[in-house]
């Protein structure tokens, strides 16, 4: 029977990741959680499914989704048709790149295809000089050319990138009133107004190659979830209308990680810590972050092989998940992953016809995962077909099938601590000054490993941290990220028009909010600035704090990141606004106290102990409730492994704060 939500307001999270769909639902006071199995083909089934799993009517509901529709076509390089326009002579630049090798030493790489054919890029006179001058015009023969090109190559989306767009965008929009009606259409000056012709012209280009996708996917989801609202999750941690992010698709190719960190970031709040390590683990992939207060954003990003200019969450995201595969290197090493089961068939577990083995096959086998638990019981998880899959590596290597499952476990623990070096120690930050917070529906399992491994003495496992992600998107407010290169000496420029173009980015952005719903009053701006010293490519992202204090905090932030400071001027090269809104007041139910009556709720075998370790039902837990390791506590949609030498406290909330003893 459908339970009616009429007439009250719920606000419906969902993150549609490579193996399962999560739903958080808020009614105003509790929580609830539910996962599906993806639908990759039309991910839209899935979410529908989950709805009517809930008993829910979309008349008062208001979603929040993370999309992988964007993120799936780049990986699988399954864009539209998409015609390149440039300037004359420029045509080759987004083929010849920056002109990096993948294999440094391979003489003979196999070659990579170009992300635009050569008879799709269209080059036009016009040209504009670095100061704006105009050097020449769009003439009537390219007008020609653009309107007969069209006709006959029959584009699905036309991507348009010239010189110096971001100090003149007239001849772009100029170009953009040939075209015809119906085609998708992005301008460089739109998408990223920012220097690098080929960094801005990779955005414009990837905007425009997937944003027929996924504007086409928004509109049957709106249409299949009308009358209830739809906000889509973008990869720099805020949220705008899905009717404004089907013109935006190059801000979603990281929807769901950023939905991840935002709900690690109000996990952290609640609980009282601001330093994190996050750790989300879900069935395809991990994705490592740091977060100090607030979550950092680079415009350095990559998705594939493409850099992604655009503002997004700073992760490091690696090939091993749950699904990932084990197999033997030609000379009979051990690997797991990058390679996935994904969702369909699956780890061999799942019975979905999978025979190859796993991660969480491997988990299975050694105990810590319960077959009768997995999704709260609701799937049952095939013990012997897990076995079976890991005995193709234990037979191989002559060992027995725990020894080959934990070497398993062992190898993409390992990959997964040196992720967390990457994003921690190589950028001089001490990981054991921070806790680390595991998600994601695999995380639980191996956050202690984790954090052994990196000396670290403190893990947080959040309450619903199976579905942390979808939690993120009810938590995060509207929000756009506004940047515009201005160049020069910091020095050089006075303070007041450094404030005056700062404030001219925050009308724009404030002004789309508005168009939104958000009231004026409560949105709030953060300025920064890109800076680097004369001579240097790259940069770094500092708050605007005034001349003197941002070129200081500059120095500062280059020598914690380098190592040394120069004595070289501080140049500036782009500014930014980031805007919000007031967050959603979602607030997370508190747990009734411990009063010491509680007991595992059984006892099973665990690979490496001689006695049977106590499995706790964490629906069961109490607020001050604590347990010595080893144990096992299962959820609906995780398992926590708690092994020697660690104990775990239930915060008010339901967090699990483990510490090692």
């Amino acid at each position: 029977m459908k339970a009616s939500n009429k007439g009250m307001a719920m606000w419906l999270g969902i993150d549609t990741g490579g193996t399962f769909t999560d739903f958080v639902l808020f009614d105003g006071q509790s929580l609830r959680v539910h996962k599906v199995l993806s639908t990759p083909l039309a991910p839209e089934q899935a979410i529908l499914q989950g709805i009517a799993d809930l008993g829910l009517e979309t008349e008062s509901l208001q979603v929040v989704h993370g999309s992988t529709v964007a993120t799936n076509a780049v990986l699988e390089r399954k864009g539209v048709r998409t015609l390149y326009i440039t300037n004359r002579g420029l045509r080759d630049v987004l083929t010849i790149g920056r002109q990096a090798r993948r294999e440094l030493y391979n003489l003979q790489p196999e070659p990579v295809p170009p992300p635009v054919p050569r008879e799709l890029c269209l080059e036009v006179g016009a040209r504009l000089g670095a100061s704006g001058e105009r050097v020449s015009a769009l003439s009537a023969a390219d007008r020609e050319l653009i309107e007969a090109q069209v006709r006959r190559l029959q584009p699905r989306a036309v991507a348009i990138n010239l010189l110096f767009s971001f100090v003149d965008d007239s001849d772009e929009r100029r170009i953009e009133s040939w075209l015809p009606e119906g085609l998708f259409v992005s301008r460089s000056s739109e998408v990223l107004p920012e220097y690098r012709e080929y960094e801005r012209g990779i955005a414009t280009w990837l905007n425009a190659w997937v944003g027929p996708l996924v504007d086409g996917y928004l509109r049957r989801l709106q249409q299949a979830l009308a009358p209830a609202p739809v906000s889509v999750m973008q990869s720099a941690g805020g949220t705008v209308s899905a009717r404004q992010a089907g013109r935006k698709a190059v801000h979603l190719l990281l929807s769901g990680p950023a939905g991840g960190l935002m709900g690690a970031r109000f996990i952290g709040q609640q609980a009282g810590v601001s330093r994190l390590l996050s750790f989300d683990m879900g069935g395809t992939s991990t994705d490592v972050a740091l977060i100090e207060g607030e979550i950092r954003l680079t415009s350095e990003g990559h998705v594939g092989p493409w850099p992604v200019a655009v503002p997004m969450v700073d992760m490091h995201t690696i090939g091993a998940g749950g699904g990932s595969i084990a197999t033997l290197d030609s000379g009979g090493l051990l690997q797991v992953g990058p390679e996935s089961a994904g969702a369909v068939p699956g780890p061999a577990c799942y019975g979905q016809g999978g025979v190859l083995p796993t991660v969480t096959d491997a988990n299975l086998v050694l105990g810590r995962l319960q077959a009768d638990a997995f999704l709260g019981g609701a799937m049952r998880l095939d013990v012997e077909a897990a076995r079976r899959a890991v005995a193709t590596i234990a037979t191989a290597l002559a060992i027995d099938v725990e020894a080959a499952a934990q070497g398993i476990i062992e190898i993409a623990n390992e990959h997964m601590a040196q992720a967390l070096r990457v994003i921690s120690v190589q950028r001089g930050v001490d990981p054991r000054d921070h806790v680390l917070v595991s998600f994601g529906g695999a995380g639980g399992l191996h956050v202690c490993a984790l954090a052994e491994a990196l000396g670290m003495r403190r893990a947080l496992v959040p309450v619903h941290a199976g579905v942390l992600s979808a939690l993120g998107m009810l938590a995060a407010p509207r929000a756009r990220q506004l940047s515009h290169t201005l160049t020069g000496v910091l020095d050089d420029f006075d303070a007041a028009y450094l404030r005056q173009q700062l404030q001219a980015l925050a009308d724009k952005g404030a002004a789309s909010l508005v168009a939104e719903g958000v009231a004026a009053q409560d949105i709030a701006s953060e300025y920064s600035l890109d800076l680097r010293y004369q001579g240097q490519s790259f940069t770094l992202t500092l708050p605007w704090q005034g001349l003197g204090p941002t070129r200081e905090a500059f120095q500062r932030a280059h020598e914690q990141r380098y190592g040394h400071r120069l004595t070289t001027a501080v140049e500036l090269v782009n500014i930014r606004c980031n805007l919000h809104g007031r967050p959603p007041d979602i607030m997370l139910p508190s747990l009734a106290a411990a009063d010491g009556r509680q007991s595992p709720d059984r006892s099973v075998r665990l690979a490496g102990y001689a006695q049977p370790v106590p499995v706790w039902a964490r629906g069961a837990l109490n607020a001050g409730q604590e347990m010595t390791g080893p144990a096992l506590i299962t959820e609906t949609v995780a398992t926590t492994c708690l092994p020697t030498g660690w104990i775990c406290r239930v915060d008010p909330v339901g967090n699990l704060v483990l510490e090692r003893v």
